[in-house]
């Protein structure tokens, strides 16, 4: 847990002392769905509810490059979902909202795709299974921009691919354009080489035959242009701003846990 938190913190840090450079230069069963009861899980108690499943939030980074504890996930219960064929579950918080829709054209059979919303109707992430998997697009070096990993946790997905690049992560990232854009999500992709990229895609390429997974706010973020729609991919003046999102934000850490908490059959 400990070396979590310190990894979280040191990727935080390292962010942060990248924004000056960065300024300068300028992702069996029959029946229907199935919901179970969580129990409270609001602030530090003493069960330590409050720790997302399979992981730990990510920290604020000290002087010493070492995390303290960041934000907790606030709501105050959790329940939890199962497709009905329960190959895959999720905790979510007891208000929020999982809508079943119609997977891509030419996903695997017996793929899934669900929404899930906050009690308002307001979109929060898409799980998807099934997907075919498909090559990312070619990056010129020209095209590349500059981005930062501000929060990377394991995620324990027998169903992925052995031999991608990293083992399965929930991530925070944010590539630059005219503004910072941000997006969580899973992936086993490592983005680009030298900290650039042309996209940051949200996918955990699965075994042979499995299909590949997307669970998370946008299957792949980009610098987007001044005239083009953001959401719903973060936005942020500075890096900082960013940062502040991820350590302090009770949204991303509600969202943290329900990622960490995923379980794919494999």
């Amino acid at each position: 847990m400990n070396g979590n938190r310190a990894a979280n913190g040191s990727l935080v840090l390292a962010a942060l002392l990248l924004t000056a450079g960065l300024a300068a230069c300028s992702e069996e069963g029959k029946g229907g769905q199935v919901w179970t009861a969580g129990s409270p899980s609001a602030g530090a108690s003493a069960t330590g509810s409050a720790t997302p499943s399979g992981g730990t939030p990510s920290g604020s980074p000290t002087a010493s490059g070492t995390a303290t504890p960041g934000a907790v996930p606030t709501a105050d219960r959790w329940k939890t979902y199962t497709d009905a064929g329960r190959k895959v579950s999720f905790e979510l918080p007891e208000e929020w909202i999982v809508q079943s829709v119609t997977p891509n054209a030419g996903s695997l059979p017996g793929a899934l795709k669900v929404e899930v919303k906050d009690a308002e109707g307001g979109y929060i992430a898409t799980l998807h299974t099934g997907l075919q998997p498909a090559k990312a697009p070619a990056c010129s070096p020209k095209a590349s921009r500059s981005y930062v990993v501000l929060s990377s946790v394991p995620v324990d997905l027998p169903h992925a691919d052995t031999d991608a690049t990293i083992s399965p992560r929930v991530v925070f990232r944010v590539i630059q354009g005219y503004k910072y854009f941000g997006s969580y999500g899973i992936t086993n992709l490592v983005a680009g080489a030298g900290g650039k990229a042309c996209q940051l895609r949200n996918l955990v390429q699965g075994a042979a035959g499995k299909g590949d997974i997307f669970f998370g706010d946008l299957p792949a973020v980009r610098a987007f242009a001044p005239d083009e729609k953001v959401a719903p991919a973060k936005s942020f003046d500075t890096l900082g701003q960013a940062a502040q999102y991820v350590d302090q934000g009770t949204e991303f850490a509600n969202v943290q846990r329900m990622l960490l908490s995923l379980k794919a059959n494999p």
